[in-house]
């Protein structure tokens, strides 16, 4: 009888060739052995096949699966997760990589030793395009304090996480039909049918990179619209809500004011939301 791998690690990749060799290398690397890696390539040209045949030659637990018609980023997500064979899916987006080479040890064992849990992840480190740091993040750490914080923001940075196959399907997988947040809905939606319990590590295990057009007011603004929807649908789930829709309001119209006034009212407004607002996160 073939033997599954414990862990399946899913990357989707659409033309980042450029940042794919590192992510790969990232989790090759692991100390942690039993994985399978499935790179879902949705991408418009061929130069990824020819780079992972190389890749495949050298290691065969790296899956490369084409798509036919290009997908998207969640329906590749959804694809890659579904033909998976392991027990716990690992999520790795192809311009982050994982630093800590004991990532997914740490985190399957934790896993396996505490049976109630069905999600873990860890910080980040923040870079930019020409790989310097720019900031660390640690989220919120045990169960409480990320139910506490799960409308302030999404309380797992998703190129960190290890979650159960399982709880994935019983939550109804990624929504396909939404644009933004889409991990941070899926965590909604698990924490609401109490699936399970959530848990992140005090420990940096990704490089997350930021890319600059993503802070432009094209993408923050309906991505802070959807978020005040997601706020809205789960409010009845979870502690907080109130502080979180004021805080999110403020956010939004933060971003309609000229970047000058923006710099002279960060610090002030990040002063009185840990003040007044107490926010976990």
């Amino acid at each position: 009888m073939k033997k599954f791998p414990s862990v399946s690690v899913i990357i989707s990749t659409y033309n980042r060739d450029k940042y794919l060799a590192r992510a790969i290398k990232s989790v090759l690397t692991q100390t942690f052995k039993d994985l399978e890696l499935i790179i879902i390539d949705d991408s418009t040209h061929n130069r990824i096949a020819s780079f992972v045949n190389e890749i495949f030659k050298k290691d065969s637990r790296v899956i490369y699966i084409k798509n036919k018609i290009r997908l998207g980023f969640i329906k590749s997500l959804n694809r890659g997760i579904e033909l998976a064979k392991g027990e716990y899916i690992a999520r790795l987006d192809d311009d982050d990589y994982w630093v800590d080479p004991e990532k997914l040890q740490k985190q399957v064992k934790f896993l396996k030793e505490n049976p109630d849990y069905i999600l873990t992840g860890g910080g980040v480190i923040i870079i930019d395009e020409k790989n310097r740091e720019i900031d660390r993040r640690l989220p919120p750490q045990t169960h409480k304090e990320i139910i506490n914080a799960m409308l302030f923001n999404c309380p797992f940075w998703h190129s960190t996480v290890v979650f159960k196959k399982e709880a994935w399907e019983k939550a109804g997988k990624y929504n396909e039909k939404i644009e933004f947040s889409d991990d941070w809905d899926l965590w909604l939606r698990m924490g609401k049918y109490k699936l399970g319990k959530f848990y992140n590590f005090p420990e940096y295990f990704t490089c997350y990179l930021e890319w600059e057009q993503n802070k432009t007011i094209f993408i923050l603004r309906p991505c802070l619209r959807f978020n005040l929807k997601l706020r809205i649908k789960y409010r009845k789930d979870y502690p907080n809500f109130y502080k979180a829709l004021i805080i999110n309001l403020v956010r939004y119209f933060y971003f309609y004011l000229p970047p000058s006034l923006q710099k002279f009212l960060r610090p002030p407004l990040s002063k009185i939301k840990r003040l007044i607002f107490r926010t976990p996160y």
